[in-house]
Order: structure tokens, then C-alpha cells, then sequence
């Protein structure tokens, strides 16, 4: 897949919608995450995961939220300058992310809103869903991404 052309606040319409590739999770890339950022035991060891309230090795919600990350900066709509957040509205994992699962990323554009104090950006609204091999939603979340506006004759 191509990376996508750079967009300023003009180019993005509510409603549209994005999809990523697939990545592939594996045990080793979930213990490696869990170690240096999240070492919990069922992030870290597959055997004392079992007795844990998540009944197995489970990727960390921030390794969830990495590789989503990851597949939205390689497929989503690339605002110019790059992914700035501006915060996250709200951020769910309501299943865990498990070795072997394949995920993949939705994303749609909810609200754009110009910056009064900053009349040269904005801020796009996105809905994002990262989805495992079955369909199933492993994280949702709204994040606010900071975008700059098209420059006119005036401003640049």
C-alpha cells in the first residue's frame, strides 16, 4: 500500500473513512513490549497468565495502542506535518489482544473544527477501531489530531 499524500484541514471531509493493512501480533513481540514498558505477568509470562483475570497472555492496552499507532501512521489519512495529537476523547480496550491475532485499523473522520486562537490550524476528530482477525473490536478511541490549514497567497 502507498503512503497516502499529506492533507491539510481542507482535504479532510467528515464521514470519510480509512482502513489499514494487517500486522500480526506474536508472543514474543507482546512479552518484549510488556518487559520494557508494561511487566505485568499476564503480559510477560505465558504460563502465569493462565491463572490472571485475562486467562492468558495478553498484549498490554499500550502495545494495543502502539500498533494501532503504527498501522495509522503507515495507512490513515496523513495530515502535513505529521500525527500530532491534540488529546484522545475517549480510549477503550473491551477485549485483549492475544499471540497470534492479526489487527487491522477503521478510522473515520467525526468532526472538524477551525482554532480560533490559532486561525492556521485545526483539529480532525477521527473514530478508530482496531479490529482483530475475527472482527472483533480489541480498542476504540477518538483521537483529536492537530492539522494545518491549506496556506493562502496572504499567509505564506
Amino acid at each position: 500500500m502507498s503512503r497516502p499524500t499529506p492533507r491539510y484541514f481542507e482535504d479532510f471531509v467528515i464521514g470519510e473513512q480509512f482502513e489499514s493493512e494487517n500486522l500480526t501480533v506474536t508472543e514474543a513481540d507482546i512479552i518484549t513490549f510488556a518487559l520494557q514498558f508494561d511487566p505485568q505477568p499476564f503480559h510477560t509470562d505465558p504460563v502465569a497468565a493462565i491463572n490472571t483475570a485475562l486467562h492468558g497472555l495478553a498484549a498490554s492496552g499500550w502495545h494495543t495502542a502502539a500498533m494501532t499507532m503504527k498501522l495509522f501512521v503507515a495507512s490513515g489519512p496523513k495530515p502535513v506535518g505529521g500525527l500530532i495529537g491534540a488529546g484522545v476523547e475517549q480510549l477503550e480496550w473491551p477485549i485483549p489482544v492475544r499471540p497470534g491475532d492479526t489487527l487491522h485499523v477503521q478510522w473515520e473522520a467525526i468532526a472538524l473544527r477551525e482554532l480560533r486562537t490559532k486561525p492556521m490550524n485545526a483539529i480532525a476528530t477521527m473514530q478508530c477501531s482496531t479490529f482483530n482477525q475475527h472482527g472483533e473490536i480489541v480498542q476504540s478511541f477518538r483521537p483529536k489530531l492537530f492539522v494545518p490549514k491549506r496556506p493562502t497567497a496572504t499567509t505564506s
